[in-house]
């Protein structure tokens, strides 16, 4: 096919920023319904795009909208049902990260696409950016020499109150969690995507400032093959902001920060480098036209499914060991099909 027809199912906060424009602007792709359950905000995220196509009922929409793909930008807890709904009605689909709420929720989402066969990805859009295929490719050469230590930070201030719209994201079994499963997803994604799933886990996760179900902060360290170890924190109990990522290895190391900004600081011995690796200004752009050329080549998306779903696997690890305040194993069980 030579055009990528989308049904954007979900015309909230994310679709409104990037993924409704995203949808209408990329290589070939053409934004052509918009379903939400609230009509006003599916009428205004197509009316921007120039969409006449407007549902309230993902159904309804699935039955009469000439899409190919679906990509389901709702809440945390409808993305399972929502991306397994448009799969076994025959479309292809793009999900918002997190894949789910739990593993079991993401693994349900895996065997859809496994026996549908259509294609199946989840929006963990950093693997396309430029610093990340830096780092990768700077691991393929050899030129970190070992991988000893990566450490990630990532906090910021959210209190939402009860009639906000997203508060959603604090109540555990409509999120999966705090910032470390709505923020730190991002960041656990790009340490597996370039390292793999780490072997053990060990969390502190609790309430600082917040009087939530779920934490607002988390303090990890975790313990990757070959032995490094992974430092990181993630919060949202401070009104400052900082986001970074740092990849160290015997030979060489990269420093990301703001990770979004493509800052890249390279340092290899003790020659230090700074590079310019901005991503796209809409980082979903690239994300929706790599998904376009997985359904046009009979190709994989950036991130399958079932490559998400190990960062749910990882939560589960994550939550549990600071549930049982001990070590625990990432074990295979954790993984996703």
């Amino acid at each position: 096919m030579s055009t990528v027809k989308w049904l954007l199912v979900g015309a909230g906060d994310i679709a409104r920023k990037r993924v409704g424009a995203a949808l209408a602007a990329a290589e070939g792709s053409q934004l052509v319904g918009v379903c939400d359950a609230n009509e006003e905000s599916a009428r205004q995220v197509a009316s921007e795009h120039g969409v006449d196509a407007v549902y309230t009922d993902p159904g309804e929409a699935l039955r009469q909208c000439d899409a190919d793909a679906v990509y389901v930008a709702t809440p945390v807890w409808l993305h399972g049902p929502q991306a397994i709904q448009a799969l076994e009605a025959g479309r292809h689909v793009l999900v918002e990260k997190p894949l789910g709420p739990d593993l079991v929720s993401c693994d349900q989402v895996c065997e859809a696409a496994a026996r549908t066969g259509l294609k199946a990805g989840c929006a963990y859009y950093r693997r396309l950016f430029p610093a990340y295929h830096h780092a990768r490719q700077m691991l393929d050469s050899g030129e970190f020499g070992q991988i000893v230590l990566a450490r990630m930070v990532y906090f910021s201030w959210f209190a939402p109150t009860p009639d906000d719209p997203k508060y959603w994201r604090v109540e555990r079994g409509k999120s999966g969690g705090g910032p470390l499963s709505d923020m730190g997803t991002h960041m656990l994604d790009v340490l597996i995507g370039l390292l793999g799933l780490p072997e053990t886990a060990y969390a502190k996760c609790g309430n600082t400032v917040h009087d939530w179900e779920v934490e607002d902060a988390t303090s990890l360290v975790l313990t990757m093959p070959g032995g490094a170890q992974v430092s990181a924190v993630f919060g949202w109990n401070s009104k400052t902001w900082r986001h970074e990522f740092e990849l160290v290895g015997s030979e060489a190391k990269v420093y990301w920060e703001p990770y979004d900004a493509g800052r890249v600081v390279q340092t290899v011995g003790r020659e230090v480098e700074t590079l310019d690796l901005a991503p796209a200004e809409n980082v979903h752009q690239p994300l929706v036209e790599d998904f376009v050329e997985a359904v046009r080549q009979d190709g994989d998306p950036v991130c399958p499914v079932a490559e998400a779903a190990k960062t749910n696997a990882l939560l589960e690890a994550i939550y549990r060991s600071a549930a049982e305040d001990r070590e625990v194993p990432v074990a295979a069980k954790e993984t996703a099909l």
